[in-house]
């Protein structure tokens, strides 16, 4: 009989449902839970994080998480964990989980930390032996943004995790690695697939790539959404992968949402660039030939499938200081509440510029109008209120913190029907804007650290 092993990924970013962990470990029947928490923002949010705090660096909803696993890990002595909750900081996420376990009696059970995706500190070693660090889209050089620079991260893939996997881990936790690699290392570690089974390779990452963003998969914002999808207890995605290569996406048994041949479908386009060549660090990957099939309630599978050989380059996110930003909004409610927003607007912009601040950049959207998906659809009758938003970009946080004073005033002398006031003034943000470039794969590898949680928590 064909082996066959369910990964089921109940994370699809930071922020994503507490339960689902939990729910999904207890009624999937799991060989392995996989959490992807990572984006180019919560990177940006974790290295300013670290700035302040070296302890700091990761998601620190996972410790959460596995407190509420501890039952389940006891329970179901085969379930794994796979995660790139580590963040900026796999070594202190894994050493915090692990203070968990043994506190829980659980010093026994195995995690691992997997790094060396961290390029900044030889990121000048990089450049003095030829390394450019272009922006891939736009091509221009990092030339003095270098100095501004607080972090930078190559995308590694799924090899650190087969490692750790080999190496006993029962929870590897990793920092930036490719979302569907995720899903990937556990069936290279479960079937011995070689690293240039191109087809078998495409495979588990196209099913990494359908459960990376939890319930996206299974009818959060399905586009046919039903009145007979429930989205309250909506069920997150499980990928049954078998050694063959073959995969099925559904969800656990009773539980809410739908896997259907539709949101299966929108989810394998979202975010690939070129369906032909989605590029991965461990996969060359064509979308253009996967069939789906509904065969059965909530079950569809996958064929067609095929890979070929990984990228030379890997991706690399880089994250650099640029300056502030800042956001506010009033309620405007009353006849002919767009204009009178509009006017508000002008007001706000004009009193900061009479302060003495000519504010770098400045949007002015009136929710409720349209402007959240302009040009998307036409406008409908006059709304009876809108929400004026107004959000700015300076390199001073003084002149934003005059913007964000400039809100409350119009209660009494603005137009009429402001209203919305109530809340504290906004406050200026370190803006860390992304820089999206790539680095030789021969320059990066990763480290892997295995150690009973006993040992990480000493």
């Amino acid at each position: 009989m064909t082996k066959r092993i369910r990964i089921g990924n109940a994370a699809g970013f930071w922020g994503d449902n507490l339960d689902a962990p939990r729910l999904t470990c207890a009624t999937g029947r799991l060989d392995y839970l996989t959490l992807e928490y990572l984006a180019e923002l919560t990177m940006s949010i974790l290295a300013h994080q670290r700035s302040r705090d070296p302890d700091a660096g990761f998601v620190t909803d996972f410790p959460k998480v596995i407190s509420s696993l501890v039952p389940i890990l006891t329970d179901q002595p085969g379930l794994r964990i796979v995660t790139n909750a580590g963040g900026m900081n796999p070594s202190r996420c894994a050493q915090r989980v692990s203070e968990i376990l043994a506190g829980a009696g659980l010093s026994e059970v195995t995690v691992a930390a997997v790094a060396g995706d961290d390029v900044l500190g030889d990121l000048d070693k990089h450049i003095a032996e030829g390394e450019q660090f272009s922006h891939f889209e736009m091509g221009q050089s990092l030339g003095s943004l270098r100095e501004q620079l607080i972090s930078g991260n190559a995308y590694l893939g799924a090899r650190g995790i087969v490692q750790a996997l080999a190496g006993g881990a029962r929870i590897v936790i990793t920092g930036r690695v490719a979302d569907a690699s995720l899903t990937l290392g556990p069936s290279v570690h479960e079937f011995g697939w070689k690293w240039d089974d191109w087809d078998r390779l495409a495979a588990a990452t196209v099913a990494g790539h359908v459960i990376e963003c939890g319930a996206q998969a299974t009818g959060g914002i399905y586009s046919d959404l039903t009145e007979d999808i429930s989205l309250a207890d909506v069920g997150y995605p499980i990928a049954e992968i078998s050694e063959d290569g073959s995969l099925v996406i559904t969800k656990p048994d009773d539980s809410g949402g739908t896997v259907s041949v539709g949101s299966v479908a929108e989810q394998i386009v979202y975010e690939i660039g070129d369906p032909a060549h989605y590029l991965t660090p461990d996969v060359d990957v064509d979308f253009t030939q996967v069939q789906l099939s509904q065969t059965g309630d909530d079950r569809v599978s996958l064929t067609g499938v095929r890979g070929g050989p990984r990228p030379e380059t890997l991706k690399v996110s880089l994250a650099y200081r640029d300056g502030y930003k800042l956001e506010g909004t009033l309620v405007v409610a009353g006849r002919d509440a767009a204009a009178k927003a509009r006017r508000a607007a002008d007001v706000i912009l004009e009193r900061v510029k009479r302060a003495g601040h000519d504010l770098d950049r400045t949007n002015v959207e009136l929710l409720g109008t349209g402007d959240s998906v302009p040009g998307v659809w036409p406008a409908q009758a006059e709304p009876w209120e809108v929400v004026l938003r107004i959000t700015a970009h300076d390199p001073s946080r003084d002149a934003l913190s005059r913007l964000s004073r400039e809100f409350a005033p119009l209660v009494t002398s603005g137009p009429p029907g402001v209203t919305g006031y109530t809340g504290a003034r906004p406050k200026p943000q370190q803006v860390l804007a992304y820089w999206p470039t790539t680095i030789a794969r021969s320059r990066v590898s990763a480290e892997v650290v295995v150690k009973r949680a006993g040992e990480w928590s000493a």
